[in-house]
Order: C-alpha cells, then structure tokens, then sequence
C-alpha cells in the first residue's frame, strides 16, 4: 500500500478532490431545485441525464483518448465540468441543468477512463489490487465529504457552486503536473450482450436493476430530503450515510462471496436492501430511521454491484472476463437512466409522493431477491473453492476501473492455480 501511495499520490488527491466536487454538485442540485420551485419530475429528468452523458462518454471516451491523449483529452473535461458548474446557478432552467448534467456525466466519465488508466499503468502486478482498493476508497471518502460543505454556503446563492467548481479546477493540477510518463491506452472489445445474457442471465438482469437503485439513490436522495422539508445539515447527513453504509459493508460482504453460493448472497443482500427500504417508507417520519434505512440501502448497493460481476465471472473463461465489464456496465447504464425517471414519477403524484423513492427502490431490490431464487433453480452452482475471488469495486467506477479489476481477479486465479500445480 505504501508503494502504491508512493507512486500514485497525485492521482488519488486529485481524484479525491474530484469525487469531493462531484458529490457536492450533485446534493446541491437536488436542493436548489426545491428552492427554485422545480416539480419532483423535471428534477428526475436532471437526475437522470447525468447518466445518459456517464454512459456515453464510457463509450465515446476511449476512442478521444487515442486519438489526442490523456492529457488533452483530461484538461478539455476539465474546464466543460468547471464552466457548467458555474453556469448551474445562472441557468436556473430544468431543461437547461438536464443539458448541463449530460455534459457533466459525458466529462466525468472520460475523467474516470483517464485517470483510472493512469492509475493502472503506476501499478504492477503485486500492487494492482490495492492500488484499486485505495482508489476506491478515495472515491467514496470524497463523496462523503463532499456533503458537509453543502453546510458551507448558501445553496440559493452562488457559493456553492464556486467552490464545487474550484474543487474540480484545483483537483487536475497534482494529476496533470506530478504524473509521468503518459500511459499507453487499450480497451477489450466488449462482448454482445446476447453473449453476456446467455452466459449470466442473473448477472445482467441483476446489474439493470441494480442501475435504477443507485441511480435513483445518487440522483434523488437530495431531492427526496427537500421535498419532505429536511433541513440543510438533515439533508447532508442523510446523503452522506448511504456511501458510509458502502464503505462498512462492502469487505464483509466481499469475505462472505468468496466463501458461499454467490446467487444467495445477492439473495439476501437485495432482500434485506428491500427491507431498508420498507424502513425508510413506513418509518421515515423520524429523522433517525432515515439514517437507518440509508445505511442498510447504502450498504447493500455497493456490494451487489461488486457481487454480480464476480458471480458473473465465475461463468466465464478467463479471456472473456474483461471483454464482459464493458457489457456489464453498458446494462447497468441502461437501468440508471430510467431510476431516476421513475422514482421522480413515483414522488410526484399525489397517491404516492415522497415514499415513491424508498417504494421504487423496494420494488428493484425484491425484484432482484426474487430472481436470484428462481435463477437458483434453473442452475447447478459450482462449488465454492473452484469459484474466482471478488473484487470490490463501486458503481461510479469507469470501464477501465471495471477491466483492472477482472485483471486483479484473473491474476489471483493464476497465481492460486500455479499454487496448486505443483501439489
């Protein structure tokens, strides 16, 4: 861990600058919306078009990186996520923040391809798993600090907006000065996805779902605490406690996956993720059941993703591992478009209102509980020491991020089968 702090400081304290401006502008945005009068639909369409910008720079990126470089394509990202940062609050439109959000999601995305590729080429093969560990740290440590300088200044006002901007401003500087030299850039082709839902039924309709839930969750948390008139410190907090709940359970979650049938851990994990749900839909009134159901929501999302990529891996040969994560995360995409679509619909009617967001989020994690059972019938399960190892990994994550990963995951194989070999 030390030789990869060593070598990759930059990068992480830039990253971590990064995830601390976009956790902030994302909160921020949920809460001036109420304050601009905006209607829960038009701010789930906000919401929602970040993750149609995420979704095309995953594919679109790559092919700018080799054509002009990392660093160019890096400092152009840098300044768009700067200047829409800053016309956030001059733009007070829900059509004009939608196309400023695709124009975000589009940057953020090849910022992810970027420096997580430069990340991977300051690794070996000793360290890799722990320099993708710390990263993922970094990245959920960022986002949760992010929500107490929503306390700052005042979200009607422009302040806020600032220092997101300077955050992601000052972020690129250690990045782009201290890093050398430029990595050499390639990506798997992807497998088609006809290939990868017959391969992993599970894995991909788990992983569409699972889109919806943490989009709406990244996406509509903020809105769901203004709408129901949490204050300014209520709505941080509550924010913030979804990505602690991540960061808790993701390595116990992890050790259990590699030592039982994986289809019923994301069994129980997407029920007890229904149940956290349940809690903050019925006994949401309390400031404190929030918190509870958005740590237990929290904490089932992250490891679901990480536990449906190695389920899905345990089906595959190891050639294919990295050419199924570009597919795994284009249907992941698909479901985060729609989350926060839905969940604002749901929210916004009359029948329903603000419950809709823990209802919606109920409805895909027992849908996903549901479907592992039945997938547990349709399949026999290889037993658990022939299975690979997990990697954790969260759903922010780019698809080179995904790619080191099965690289991890294919490499502690090997190692593990040269092991045995002898014997």
């Amino acid at each position: 861990m030390l030789q990869v702090l060593s070598s990759a400081w930059a990068l992480l304290l830039g990253m971590g600058l990064l995830m601390v401006g976009n956790g902030l502008q994302g909160t921020l945005l949920g809460v001036r919306g109420e304050i601009e009068g905006f209607s829960t639909l038009e701010m789930s369409f906000v919401m929602s078009a970040y993750f149609v910008g995420f979704l095309g720079g995953s594919r679109l990126a790559p092919e700018m990186i080799r054509r002009v470089g990392h660093v160019r394509v890096f400092a152009a990202l840098a300044s768009f996520i700067s200047a829409v940062m800053i016309l956030y609050p001059m733009l007070t439109d829900p059509i004009a923040w939608s196309l400023g959000r695709v124009v975000i999601g589009f940057c953020f995305s090849g910022v992810y391809v970027t420096a997580e590729s430069w990340l991977n080429n300051a690794a070996n093969n000793e360290n890799r798993g722990q320099a993708l560990s710390l990263y993922m740290m970094v990245q959920m440590t960022g986002v949760v600090s992010a929500q107490a300088l929503l306390l700052v200044g005042d979200p009607a006002g422009y302040e806020t907006f600032v220092i997101a901007s300077i955050l992601v401003s000052i972020s690129f500087a250690p990045i782009l000065l201290s890093i050398s030299p430029t990595p050499a850039f390639d990506t798997t082709k992807p497998m088609t996805l006809r290939q990868l839902m017959e391969t992993s039924p599970l894995g991909c309709v788990g992983m569409f779902l699972l889109g919806g839930i943490f989009s709406a969750q990244f996406g509509m948390s903020a809105v769901y605490g203004a709408q129901v008139g949490l204050s300014l410190v209520e709505i941080s907090t509550f924010v913030a406690v979804f990505y602690v709940g991540a960061v808790v359970l993701q390595y116990p979650l992890g050790w259990m996956s590699d030592r039982t049938d994986r289809r019923l851990l994301i069994m129980l994990v997407a029920a007890v993720g229904g149940v956290g749900a349940l809690i903050g839909m019925i006994l949401g009134v309390t400031f404190t059941m929030l918190l509870v159901a958005a740590f237990i929501i929290g904490g089932m999302t992250s490891p679901l993703y990480s536990l449906l990529i190695a389920y899905t891996n345990d089906y595959l040969e190891y050639e294919d591992m990295s050419a199924a994560s570009g597919g795994l995360i284009f249907i992941n995409g698909l479901g985060a478009i729609a989350g926060p679509i839905i969940t604002g619909w749901l929210m916004g009617t009359d029948v329903i209102g603000p419950k809709g967001f823990f209802m919606f989020i109920a409805a895909l994690m027992f849908a996903m509980a549901a479907y592992a059972a039945y997938r547990m019938t349709q399949r026999v399960y290889a037993p658990v020491d022939e299975t690979g190892t997990i990697m954790p990994i969260y759903p922010t994550s780019s698809p080179v991020a995904m790619e080191v990963a099965q690289e991890v995951v294919i490499e502690a194989a090997q190692d593990e089968q040269d092991t045995q070999e002898p014997a």
